[in-house]
């Protein structure tokens, strides 16, 4: 995770975070640990839990806490467990966090609704998931947030390389983990297409799957019309799928109705961050009888003797049952660290109870820490070209409304 590691050598003896209490929710995997890591190296003190209740590397939780941070946080929580771990991460007598980093926005919400008056003291929250910044602009909109919000999900270097390159090869890990699955010729119905759902729809296609792509908005569905993919809607090829993937970020994208309508042995998961998007509540009734065949996977026996194979539940299935590519998460851990770095040294009243983008700077700075791995030359801009453009010649090359 080279841009972390720069981060680290180039604060030197300063340390932009220090002082800083920082309660985390994400992932807890090998390269979340490298940030936790980093802030702390940054002079921050961190307490951490688990967004995802199967993505939990417990190694390295084990590691991370004989490194002396506090970790809540086990591969295979319950539920209840889930919650127990915030709860623990927020509620310390002597401790109370200044910064929040979130992954779906569920430590935000319990800080909000068992512990309200910790806002006093947070001075921001950074969210990386599409999850959770809907769940901020709710929060906005109903005059509830009460402190500022970096949106790191919206940022480019997030869109652009996390969610579309890890998504592009992990799902493929993920499935070949589970499933052991051939993909060429299968019938593939992707629930989405964003960034995630692209990168999804390229790994498959490039590998001979047959793809259809279910959108709600018109453009995204033209792009996947122009990359060669049938935009169909579910029910038109629920019978003939063979495997069904969501990754819209909505809730009740597949459902019991759907499930009914499955050929035997259809396989069902899902690639959005939460497990909302399958309705799995309809599916635990008596008259269906679910199997677990071996770790996060389960066939959902119905009475006539078809099964659905479910992964992960319905959770995230890259990260429940695979892993992701280090180089590409380093540059979403990256951003993160600088947006914690901004919020916690920003002087009073820059930013306001509000909900923003990193500035576009500091996206092409987070790209600009990577090149190096490639052996990437820039072509520099003459004086007589920038202001051609009207730019700096330095940067930032591109309008905030740019769409890369």
């Amino acid at each position: 995770m080279p841009a972390l590691m720069i981060l680290r050598k180039n604060a030197g003896g300063e340390k932009p975070l220090n002082g800083a209490k920082v309660a985390g929710c994400t992932h807890i995997t090998a390269q979340t640990a490298v940030l936790i890591e980093t802030l702390a190296a940054l002079g921050a003190q961190c307490r951490w839990a688990a967004c995802n209740i199967f993505s939990t590397q417990n190694a390295v939780a084990a590691a991370l806490a004989e490194g002396g941070i506090s970790v809540f946080a086990w591969k295979g929580e319950s539920e209840d467990d889930f919650w127990w771990c915030i709860d623990r991460c927020v509620a310390a007598d002597s401790w109370q966090p200044d910064l929040i980093l979130d992954d779906g926005g569920d430590l935000t919400h319990w800080i909000y609704k068992k512990y309200p008056n910790l806002f006093k003291n947070i001075k921001g929250i950074v969210e990386e998931s599409v999850t959770g910044i809907y769940r901020l602009y709710q929060l906005s909109k109903a005059n509830k947030l009460c402190v500022p919000a970096m949106n790191v999900n919206d940022s480019v270097t997030k869109q652009k390389f996390d969610t579309l390159y890890c998504c592009k090869e992990s799902i493929l890990d993920g499935l070949k983990r589970t499933t052991d699955i051939m993909f060429g010729g299968k019938q593939v119905v992707v629930c989405g297409y964003g960034e995630v759902g692209k990168g999804c729809c390229a790994a498959l296609k490039g590998l001979g799957a047959i793809i259809y792509v279910t959108e709600v908005d018109p453009i995204c569905a033209l792009q996947a019309c122009m990359n060669g993919l049938r935009v169909i809607t579910l029910h038109e090829m629920i019978k003939h799928a063979d495997i069904i993937i969501s990754c819209t970020g909505n809730k009740s994208v597949i459902t019991r109705e759907h499930f009914d309508q499955m050929k035997n042995g259809c396989i069902v998961c899902n690639m959005g961050h939460s497990n909302t998007e399958i309705d799995l509540s309809s599916l635990r009734t008596e008259e269906l009888k679910w199997q677990r065949v071996r770790p996060h996977v389960d066939h959902i026996l119905w009475p006539d003797g078809k099964r659905v194979v479910l992964l992960a539940e319905g959770r995230l299935l890259n990260l429940s049952c695979s892993t992701v590519p280090s180089f590409v998460l380093s540059v979403t851990a990256t951003t993160q660290a600088l947006a914690l770095i901004e919020l916690y040294n920003a002087p009073q009243g820059r930013y306001k109870q509000d909900i923003y983008l990193l500035p576009k700077k500091m996206d092409e700075y987070v790209a600009n820490l990577h090149l190096p791995m490639f052996d990437a030359h820039l072509t520099e801009l003459t004086d007589e070209q920038a202001v051609y453009l009207n730019i700096n010649k330095h940067g930032p090359f591109k309008p905030n409304y740019y769409r890369y």
